[in-house]
């Protein structure tokens, strides 16, 4: 597939009016062809109208072809082969099994929504039948269903080429939604952007859909986004980025006429807690996996373990030497671009140059473009609770070990963090009364709790969160991954009195999706 630098707008292939620019290959730390154009605020618009226009006939498709249409893309994509993976190599530097591994995730998040769409319970379908002898007064007849929001903006993520971009997560689940979906590439890999829209577009125009179901938008600059959420057709947000990107665009989205919501993920330091029996028990071994889980990737991980909890102690300072030892030993690698590689760096800096702060270690540094060194610092307690920046994350491999000096001031560590993605519980049994007393305090502050493991890694099932208090989402009730990630995208609508035949499917008292029902509160099928 040749990649021509152009924007996806329905069914056509359109050069954006605005700036041109290049996608820089961190590895070749060069520009790599071709030109790309940013859009102008008509071609922004073309885009939301199309998608405005699609939107009632698409969301009227029953949930079978939607889940068809959703196979399809994931085949379209696979059917790309191993010239996606190499362009995706070259804008990144991501290594090819990585890559190779992203794209098997991007396929499984798309055959997971197929599943959702054919099992049913998304639309939440209720009924209440009339109750015409009820005393003292009658029930009408009440039915419920969840429908499409309205066509989605979906910002591609820097960090997750495939996985987070043009058909990742938001963009599967907002298909699925019934929901056209109008993206706007990072301009860090518009290459594989363009190759994945245009597998997308295919499948379109393969499963006979309307063409502004799907369009992709190209371009630099911050006015291409908030154009993009200010357009009246928009109805929500999907972002994976940084805090200032999300703020803004959800400043942007408030601001509009009609406020909608934007669903941000943002930042998160993701807070590991070394309880004090598995840290006495297996203290080398939790050093040397959590420095796995630290550089995997270079640390550009969301659910980066940025914070160690430990409480002071030789057991501890044991865990800090050995970590400290094993990170020396690990070599600086590729970031994905250079401004993330710079603020890294100026990260690291910032960190290293407070008063209060140890710099424990760092990696082996090698010669080269965007080459994120890893580091580790430690702190204690109380400096962390008096310095705000010390919670601040930085995006890629440093962590912050923080000593505490007894369960009450971890629990006011933990008080004191902001909204995050992950906490982790490493523990042994001897420790399950001291984490009962973290438990309630860790529910609260993120989305996902895990148990003698590290954060890095997502599974895409049913049971996933992804999602957590502000800042680490825009709203914590929601999640970017897993079936529930479709919720974001549905509105519920209720009908009362309307005759079976004007009823939608799915509230049929026939039942012809075959789907559960809640019958006068009670499941039936």
């Amino acid at each position: 597939m040749n990649i021509t630098g152009q924007a996806l707008i329905g069914a056509h292939s359109v050069t954006g009016e605005g700036a041109v620019f290049s996608a820089y290959s961190p590895v070749l730390g060069d520009n790599i062809a071709p030109d790309f154009h940013t859009v102008n605020e008509a071609q922004i618009d073309q885009a939301c109208r199309l998608a405005q226009q699609a939107f009632d006939g698409y969301r009227a498709t029953d949930p079978e072809t939607r889940a068809r249409f959703l196979e399809t893309i994931a085949q379209k994509i696979i059917d790309l082969g191993e010239p996606l993976i190499a362009r995706a190599m070259a804008e990144s530097g991501l290594p090819q099994a990585r890559l190779e591994g992203e794209r098997g995730r991007t396929v499984g998040q798309l055959k997971l929504f197929a599943e959702v769409l054919r099992e049913g319970s998304w639309l939440d379908a209720r009924i209440d039948p009339a109750l015409p002898e009820r005393k003292p007064l009658p029930r009408v007849d009440l039915r419920m269903r969840m429908i499409a929001l309205g066509p989605v903006a979906v910002f591609g993520a820097s960090n997750f080429p495939l996985a987070f971009s043009v058909a990742g997560g938001d963009t599967a689940a907002a298909l699925a939604a019934g929901c056209p979906v109008v993206v706007k590439a990072h301009p860090a890999h518009p290459g594989t952007s363009e190759m994945v829209g245009r597998a997308i577009q295919l499948a379109v125009a393969e499963c006979n859909l309307p063409e502004g179901v799907f369009s992709l938008l190209t371009g630099i600059g911050n006015d291409l986004g908030t154009a993009l959420v200010r357009h009246p057709a928009i109805q929500a947000v999907g972002f994976t980025g940084s805090r200032q990107g999300g703020l803004a665009l959800m400043a942007a989205a408030a601001a509009r006429p009609q406020p909608i919501p934007v669903y941000a993920e943002m930042s998160s330091i993701n807070p590991v807690f070394m309880m004090p029996h598995a840290l006495s028990a297996r203290g080398e071994t939790l050093a040397t996996s959590f420095v796995d889980s630290l550089v995997m990737g270079v640390g550009q991980f969301c659910t980066n373990p940025g914070l160690v909890l430990g409480l002071a102690g030789a057991d501890f300072e044991r865990f800090t030497t050995l970590a400290a030892e094993q990170l020396s030993q690990r070599t600086a690698a590729t970031m994905l671009s250079a401004g993330i590689h710079d603020a890294y760096q100026k990260g690291v800096s910032r960190l290293a140059a407070n008063a209060e702060v140890r710099d424990l270690s760092r990696g082996v540094g090698v010669d080269g473009a965007c080459k994120g060194t890893p580091a580790l610092f430690s702190a204690s307690a109380a400096d962390f609770l008096g310095d705000a920046h010390l919670s601040e994350e930085i995006f890629g491999p440093t962590s912050l070990l923080i000593s505490c000096a007894d369960m009450t001031e971890m629990q006011q560590v933990a008080e004191h963090l902001e909204g995050q993605l992950t906490a982790t519980l490493q523990m042994d049994q001897g420790d399950y009364d001291a984490v009962r007393t973290l438990l309630p305090i860790l529910e609260r502050k993120v989305g996902r709790i895990l148990a003698n493991g590290f954060p890095t890694g997502v599974e895409v099932s049913y049971s996933m969160v992804h999602g957590g208090p502000f800042p680490s989402t825009s709203d914590g009730r929601s999640t970017s991954v897993g079936s529930a990630a479709i919720e974001r995208f549905l509105r519920p609508v209720s009908y009362q009195n309307l005759p079976q035949e004007l009823l939608p499917a799915a509230i049929q008292d026939s039942n012809p999706l075959a789907i559960w029902q809640r019958v006068n509160g009670k499941l039936a099928k």
